[in-house]
């Protein structure tokens, strides 16, 4: 499963939120000095009605364009991406501090509606993430009331291809235990969890990666573990917690394996997150490609070491963010140029380069090949598009 932002929003896309995620100055164009975004999604296969464009040109001058969450028909598209990859699904990404806002509600409702319709049209799977990050209230009726509100208006949790586990629907909840003072409490937290179990949920939590030892991410609190026994999965949050493939394998042996041990024991499941790489030079002036992609072999050496922990399924984060570069949806070699523009890009890998690694993510977690990085069988050239598909031998 990914994870999908479904922020993007484009001047004339219907939602009424300007340039959000794009521009730095939401209400001004993107170009030059003006954009959060460090990887440019390539935009080949997508219709003209899908194409949004900016300030930017490309190395051959042409006007470089973005893509809108708001477009139904590009949810779609991403979620028939995942059948052709072999992706299972996504959970769907609902910030808990916009609920209160109708047109950023308005605008989730619309990107979930299309997820679960994509889901059902191409076989996926979807799911609601709540993530409490700048919810500014311990208000134990904020999520409460958006979850209602969604049984309510599209009976979400008892659609066909929303995901379940264990013969219950799967909420997510992310940013629990965090030691970045967040104003919520984990007393908040624990009614969260015990409201979502007795709606007859399974509830997921994204933590911080040092949970266990109450240390680094994490806050030292005597209730931050009884907190976490109340769930039923466990997933924590690596994102900048190595940056090379050995740091990777050993973050894997010394934390991954003792957190999938404590959960073996509290009878949770534990659900590792991965990522291709990261870079925020755009968003917050940080160096480009902050931790390297290395042409897929830092994702692989993440995922490769997860199965080597006894992990039974993965996190892959993100799907369509490209604001801080993890995204493994299509993005092109040919960002846009000019003076003072900088971008990440795919070094060079197809487009689809890193669905096809996800997908054959999938096929190791399965059991159908064994964990050496299959950077050949993805881009071979004596290999059809067919052949290439990580579906083809399933």
């Amino acid at each position: 499963m990914c994870g999908y932002q479904g922020w993007f929003n484009c001047e004339g896309d219907g939602a009424d939120l300007s340039w959000a995620h794009w521009a730095r100055h939401g209400n001004q164009t993107p170009g030059p000095g003006n954009v959060t975004v460090d990887l440019w999604p390539e935009l080949e296969e997508y219709d003209a009605d899908e194409r949004y464009p900016t300030n930017f040109v490309h190395m051959d001058g042409s006007s470089a364009e973005v893509f809108s969450s708001a477009n139904r028909k590009t949810v779609l598209r991403h979620f028939k991406w995942m059948q052709d990859y072999g992706i299972d699904g996504a959970f769907v990404q609902r910030f808990a501090n916009g609920v209160g806002n109708d047109k950023l509600r308005r605008h989730k409702d619309s990107v979930l509606k299309n997820a679960m319709d994509g889901s059902n049209q191409y076989g996926r799977a979807f799911a609601v993430m709540y993530d409490l990050s700048g919810m500014r209230t311990d208000d134990p009726q904020l999520v409460q009331n958006d979850w209602l509100a969604l049984q309510r208006t599209m009976n979400v949790a008892q659609d066909t291809a929303y995901l379940n586990h264990d013969g219950h629907p799967v909420v997510a909840i992310w940013g629990i235990g965090f030691s970045d003072n967040r104003p919520y409490s984990l007393e908040y937290c624990s009614e969260l969890i015990d409201w979502f179990k007795q709606q007859g949920c399974t509830v997921m939590l994204g933590i911080p990666s040092f949970w266990r030892e109450q240390t680094r991410d994490a806050v030292t609190d005597a209730m931050m573990h009884e907190v976490l026994r109340k769930a039923d999965i466990l997933s924590p949050w690596t994102i900048g917690r190595y940056r090379t493939p050995d740091q990777a394998t050993r973050h894997a042996q010394e934390v991954w394996a003792k957190d999938q041990q404590w959960c073996d024991r509290n009878d949770l499941d534990f659900l590792p997150v991965v990522f291709p790489g990261f870079s925020w030079h755009n968003l917050i002036g940080a160096e480009l490609n902050d931790i390297p992609r290395l042409k897929g072999q830092f994702l692989w050496s993440q995922i490769a070491a997860a199965k080597r922990i006894d992990a039974s399924m993965i996190y892959v984060a993100m799907f369509d963010e490209v604001d801080e570069a993890t995204a493994i949806f299509k993005c092109t070699n040919n960002p846009p140029v000019g003076a003072g523009v900088a971008f990440s890009d795919y070094e060079g890998l197809p487009s689809d380069f890193y669905l096809r690694l996800t997908g054959q993510a999938g096929r190791l977690l399965r059991g159908e090949i064994g964990d050496d990085f299959p950077f050949e069988e993805i881009v071979s050239p004596g290999l059809s598009e067919a052949d290439q598909s990580p579906t083809a031998a399933d």
